[in-house]
């Protein structure tokens, strides 16, 4: 009798095959996913129809996502939306991100990609605060910590907080009790008794740089901060709309590319984009 044969050995470093996993689940999945992407509760034709399968098929996962709340169908309409229990899904996820820890995981690959010095900035309580740094080989010389409050009107830090808070305020000349209208407004004496010429000099400047920097989406400075200096400042919002945190990059203007579209902006403004959706955020 021969001895059974030995099963072959898996070759070194070959990768391992995907785990089991139940099919039907993942299938179902893709009703959820169409629901969660609509503006407004669907039929089940187009419902089916977008995630890829007969209405008959929908029709029995429909069933059971219904049973487990996933799932909600108006009686009159006949429409399907998302039900509590997804609700209550979608809100433990939102609660357990940490916006700044998801974006210090994307800064050494950013930093590779545009080979300048990164950081990340939130709102303390005296204004925008550097909470990270990620510094690049490029020598760039910057007298910047962490903790550092930034100015709101000579770093592009601060303009991209002022713009993008400023969003959910009334507007800076009518909410003068506003913490960020205060802090404007004492930067601006500032300002002007230093009588510098590179910043704006009065509200009305305020406003329209602000408006500059949401209608380009970002903020940038070039030589207002520091001498020979520049840097962007994207936003990252959270799933509210609200304005999370700040990436920011700067460097020295001999090796910093400043234009709008150019090897800085372009990615930046990327990487931001995607955070502020991967904390759930939807653009209008």
């Amino acid at each position: 009798m021969n001895p059974p044969s030995a099963s072959p050995a898996v070759p070194p470093g070959s990768l391992p095959s995907p785990r089991a996993g139940i099919q039907s689940v993942e299938v179902g999945f893709s009703l959820l996913d169409v629901l969660a992407a609509a503006s407004a509760p669907l039929m089940l034709r187009d419902l089916a129809f977008a995630a890829g399968m007969s209405a008959a098929k929908a029709h029995r996962y429909l069933v059971s996502f219904q049973r487990l709340a996933l799932v909600t169908q108006d009686a009159a309409s006949t429409r399907y939306d998302l039900g509590p229990a997804a609700l209550r899904l979608g809100l433990a996820a939102l609660s357990r991100l940490d916006s700044v820890k998801l974006a210090r995981q994307r800064l050494p690959a950013l930093m590779t990609q545009m080979g300048q010095t990164l950081a990340l900035a939130v709102w303390g309580n005296q204004g925008p605060t550097l909470v990270h740094w990620e510094e690049s080989p490029q020598p760039v010389t910057v007298n910047l910590r962490l903790g550092d409050v930034m100015p709101l009107l000579s770093s592009a830090t601060g303009l991209c907080f002022a713009a993008f808070m400023s969003q959910h305020h009334c507007a800076l000349n009518h909410a003068p009790q506003s913490r960020l209208a205060r802090l404007l407004k004492d930067e601006l004496a500032r300002n002007r008794k230093l009588a510098r010429g590179d910043v704006p000099s009065d509200m009305a400047d305020v406003t329209a740089r602000l408006d500059d920097v949401r209608q380009r989406g970002m903020a940038r400075v070039v030589d207002t901060l520091l001498p020979g200096v520049a840097g962007f400042c994207a936003p990252v919002f959270d799933a509210d709309g609200h304005l999370a945190l700040g990436m920011v990059a700067l460097g020295s203007l001999a090796t910093f590319d400043a234009a709008w579209d150019g090897a800085v902006a372009r990615p930046l403004a990327e990487a931001a984009r995607q955070l502020s959706g991967d904390l759930g955020f939807k653009p209008v």
